[in-house]
């Protein structure tokens, strides 16, 4: 993993990995020189961003989704929690980090459409690309399983679905987990003031790691209470129902910069 500009992670193709990755490469190198995928992340920001001034939807965060999909999925496998997505379908476990990546970079091309209801217009959309893509890996039968398996993740990323699968909970809450200030950048310099970037503007920074007493510990750097906001409403919501619950442990720390105190939240 590594850090752009804004000190947000970006995925590294060719970093080691505690799951079976050799067909993930495979797949993310051609997904991610696609030229219509290109472009579909792109212009997926001009309804988030540009017309509803809404926090980053756009190539940045399709990265910092799927980086911290695989991250989770990694932690995760290394606990030996099961996952059930690609199994039940009789696929192999290389599968299961393929559903999570092409899910993560897809999931949120709906916004091209009209950023209401933009995980059920991702579907239609996705599916083109996964019937163009899969076909190079895959047989006609376990290219329609992958495809349905990303889909149903794909949907699943907002709270309106419940996640069947672990490999859709990874992508549901991967999306929750981009709450830096980097991602508020644009609409913040824009003007933009609404509580998602205002509360995305105090968070520092997040971190997932081995936990000790959960398999996952995410710790989320805050520097004032606004922060509150992106942890308890929409990361707490996300985590709920997603089949990790029990898996994953949130720690906030609140800098508060104006007084030096530190305040350890526990959710």
């Amino acid at each position: 993993m590594s850090t752009d500009d804004d000190g947000r992670y970006t995925y590294d193709p060719d970093a080691d990995h505690a799951f079976p990755d050799e067909r993930l490469n495979r797949v993310l190198s051609t997904l991610l020189d696609d030229d219509e995928v290109t472009a579909y992340l792109e212009a997926q920001n001009v309804n988030a961003v540009t017309r509803k001034e809404y926090n980053d939807h756009g190539p940045k965060h399709i990265d910092i989704v799927r980086n911290r999909a695989l991250r989770l999925y990694e932690l995760l496998k290394r606990a030996d929690v099961p996952f059930n997505g690609a199994s039940d379908q009789g696929l192999d476990e290389a599968d299961e980090p393929v559903i999570v990546a092409l899910a993560a970079t897809l999931h949120d091309v709906g916004h091209v459409v009209h950023r209401d209801r933009h995980a059920y217009y991702s579907i239609p959309l996705a599916a083109d690309l996964l019937d163009r893509l899969l076909p190079e890996f895959y047989d006609t039968a376990d290219a329609v399983r992958v495809k349905a398996e990303t889909l149903h993740a794909i949907l699943c990323h907002h709270t309106e679905e419940d996640p069947l699968t672990r490999e859709a909970g990874v992508i549901r809450v991967a999306d929750a987990l981009d709450m830096e200030r980097g991602r508020s950048r644009i609409p913040y310099e824009k003007g933009g003031r609404g509580i998602n970037t205002l509360s995305s503007q105090a968070i520092r920074n997040v971190t997932l790691a081995e936990g000790e007493d959960a398999p996952v510990l995410v710790e989320i750097e805050m520097v004032n209470a606004a922060g509150v906001y992106q942890v308890d409403n929409l990361l707490k919501e996300k985590l709920e129902d997603s089949m990790l619950e029990e898996y994953v442990r949130i720690v906030a720390i609140n800098t508060k910069e104006e007084s030096g105190l530190v305040e350890r939240i526990e959710l």
